[in-house]
């Protein structure tokens, strides 16, 4: 062979190298599943403290990896939450501050959907979004997700026998719902999730799964609340709003909620296992705030209680005390998450961003609150902490805000109102309000909490009316 002919043949080989190496870069990249549940308390699941609802395929992630036991919700209801985690930005930064449908994404926030799609990740959302809908730049599709299969508003979550969903910009009509109660839309989300993931087997894949259970309409196919038929009080939670199902034996059907999703994850761990996936996949599960109460139907706080939702935690989601922001967290990803483990990193949704980004070697955006807490999950580094955790919700013309520095949390839950002190090491329930003996740490606090607010800028708006009663009013609707 010539000398010209071995340069030719020379750098063929350094190409296809090159071509080899790039694609067995992109196989070595894991997928990424994130699932949150819909108003689950902090010890809703088994791995947790959960002794009344089995939940043996999560109780499977922490077993089979770690469980976060001071994990914190981005704010204590959905829609903030979920700016949080999308945005990697508090609630002193993120852009959607408030259950408002005024409020939404805009073309400059950067989700953590966008950054891993730009690390070469297929990217799909299933379940409840919150942060944009139809005609706005905080719609899905534009916030970096390839697919997406759900419902945009909030409100529209709160239903599970609608007449359609979204799937991307179009309209799916649910058709067998027009006649009863046939198609469970938690069960379609989870279908279109399960579909997602079986079609992403050419490159690396994020699936972000909000699922709408348990929150608000309390209603379950009865395969799911057979197995407990029996083993509670039998009590008639019904919601007094409009169109809203309730149950006759309320704590069977929230039990048989929990562990309808339960075994949906199990199928995707089924999945996983079947088609040598699981190595590669990192899974995360968590809730969104915590366990329900009152509202329009006090009944919730009857069923959080009686199922110990929210363990010893004082306070019910839309508090800032830890039983509103204080969720479970598990996660799993074999032979880089040691089996078996726990820890008590403390850590928010707002910390998921830089994390999710450092798994997938892409850089996290310029602008984040969040810490990854991958050395805390893989064991190896050295885990990087904060110096407080903040949270804040506009209430009227003011707000009420919190703090978390070490062991201590600060409160202040009306706006303007006086600030509450709890050391958590010692009064995790939050018994003793110990304010007027540590002043020095109630100052340290106040100026923490004052430098994590920047104003919130201003929302192009308006907002969308619910529409609910052409979005649920089927002949079984009392």
């Amino acid at each position: 062979m010539n000398v010209r002919n071995s340069a030719v043949w020379a750098s063929i080989v350094v190409g296809l190298f090159a071509i080899f190496s790039g694609n067995l870069s992109a196989a070595k990249k894991p997928n990424i599943i994130f699932i949150m549940a819909d108003d689950l308390g902090y010890e809703g699941i088994g791995c947790f403290g959960q002794e009344k609802i089995k939940t043996p395929n999560i109780d499977r992630i922490a077993t089979e990896g770690i469980k976060l036991t001071q994990c914190y919700a981005g704010s204590h209801v959905c829609q903030p939450s979920r700016s949080v985690l999308m945005t990697g930005l508090h609630t002193g930064h993120t852009p959607v501050r408030a259950n408002d449908t005024q409020q939404y994404l805009l073309a400059e926030h950067v989700t953590v959907a966008e950054k891993l799609k730009s690390a070469g990740y297929r990217t799909g959302g299933f379940g409840k979004w919150g942060l944009g809908y139809e005609g706005t730049p905080g719609h899905p599709n534009k916030q970096g997700f390839d697919k997406f299969f759900g419902q945009y508003l909030q409100v529209h979550a709160h239903f599970y026998y609608p007449f359609w969903v979204w799937e991307d910009e179009t309209k799916v009509q649910l058709s067998q719902n027009s006649e009863g109660m046939n198609q469970y839309v938690n069960d379609e989300i989870h279908n279109a999730a399960m579909k997602f993931i079986r079609n992403s087997s050419d490159a690396p894949f994020f699936a972000y799964i909000p699922y709408i259970i348990p929150h608000v309409e309390l209603v379950v196919p009865e395969d799911s609340e057979k197995p407990y038929r029996g083993q509670f009080p039998k009590v008639s939670i019904q919601d007094r709003r409009e169109n809203y199902l309730g149950s006759e034996d309320g704590l069977t059907t929230l039990a048989g909620m929990v562990s309808r999703m339960d075994r949906n994850i199990g199928e995707i761990l089924a999945y996983l296992d079947e088609k040598n996936l699981a190595e590669n996949t990192l899974i995360i599960f968590t809730s969104d705030n915590g366990g329900q109460s009152g509202g329009a139907d006090a009944g919730w706080t009857k069923m959080t209680d009686y199922f110990q939702m929210n363990g010893d935690l004082r306070g019910y989601k839309g508090t800032f005390y830890e039983g509103g922001i204080r969720v479970p967290m598990v996660a799993r990803w074999p032979k880089k998450i040691p089996a078996g483990r726990s820890s008590d990193h403390i850590l928010a949704f707002w910390d998921v961003m830089p994390t999710l980004c450092e798994v997938a070697a892409v850089e996290p955006p310029e602008e984040t609150d969040g810490i990854s807490f991958l050395p805390t999950l893989t064991g190896q580094g050295k885990q990087k902490v904060h110096e407080g955790m903040y949270w804040e919700y506009r209430r009227g013309k003011g707000i009420a805000r919190a703090a978390r520095m070490g062991d201590w949390k600060a409160i202040q839950a009306k706006p303007g109102g006086p600030i509450e002190l709890y050391n958590l090491k010692d009064d995790l329930s939050e018994e003793k309000n110990i304010a007027s003996k540590h002043v020095d740490i109630v100052e340290k606090m106040t100026s923490f909490m004052d430098a994590s607010h920047v104003d919130q800028p201003p929302h192009p708006g308006p907002g969308v009316k619910s529409g609910v009663r052409d979005y649920v009013n089927g002949p079984w609707i009392k």
